[in-house]
């Protein structure tokens, strides 16, 4: 976790254009209080609890960065990738360093893969995923996990937005009905019809799609 507030401090600049004004809060945390089903992708250890909150317990939050990582695959589908970031959001929330260095190494990925010239959409929308889930997770953790991790805007305000970060992947996936799923859980009114109704088009029956599409539903 060396230099972290170096390297958030230099991403801010980096990432200057692509940050807007606070939204409104979500009346519920739909990116922390709803588990995924992602089938028999792999996933960051967990507890035996039936509920959303369940930690693994003997889990070790020092290997949260680097098992994250490695789950972050680019074969990893994307269900996968919000459970897994929900999962570690969940882990974060009772080590603000862990936390730092886990939103410095996504958003550090998106640089990379922005100064090469890359076009997979994957580490903009895990980025932009993993903000949405700090800024969600504020009403668990009882801390702000965006601003509490040293995060500032270029001109000092605390704060960063990651909607446009999962616009920019949905842009560069050309078409991605999980990541609209997705998109659709971090907007209200209007936009997050517009993203469900992306997500449900590309969603055949019986897909893993339409089981949480049906089940974000009923809650």
């Amino acid at each position: 976790m060396r230099n972290t507030g170096r390297t958030l401090s230099c991403l801010a600049c980096a990432f200057g254009a692509l940050i807007a004004a606070p939204r409104p809060a979500l009346a519920g945390p739909p990116l922390i209080c709803h588990p995924f089903d992602v089938g028999s992708a792999p996933l960051l250890p967990w507890g035996q609890g039936s509920g959303w909150n369940s930690p693994g317990r003997s889990y070790d939050r020092q290997r949260l960065v680097a098992d994250t990582l490695r789950l972050l695959a680019p074969d990893a589908p994307v269900l996968a990738r919000m459970e897994n970031l929900r999962r570690a959001t969940i882990y974060a929330t009772a080590d603000r360093g862990v936390a730092a260095e886990l939103l410095a190494a996504l958003l550090g990925r998106a640089l990379a893969a922005d100064v090469r010239g890359a076009r997979d959409p994957l580490p903009w929308f895990d980025a932009g995923y993993l903000v949405e889930s700090y800024r969600q997770a504020r009403v668990i953790a009882r801390w702000d996990m965006v601003a509490g991790t040293g995060w500032a805007l270029p001109d000092g305000t605390p704060g960063l937005d990651g909607l446009p970060f999962v616009r920019k992947a949905l842009e560069l996936a050309g078409s991605s009905p999980a990541m609209a799923f997705a998109a659709s859980l971090m907007t209200r009114g209007a936009a997050a019809d517009q993203y469900r109704g992306l997500a449900a088009a590309g969603a055949p029956d019986g897909s893993l799609l339409a089981k949480n599409l049906r089940a974000v539903g009923e809650r």
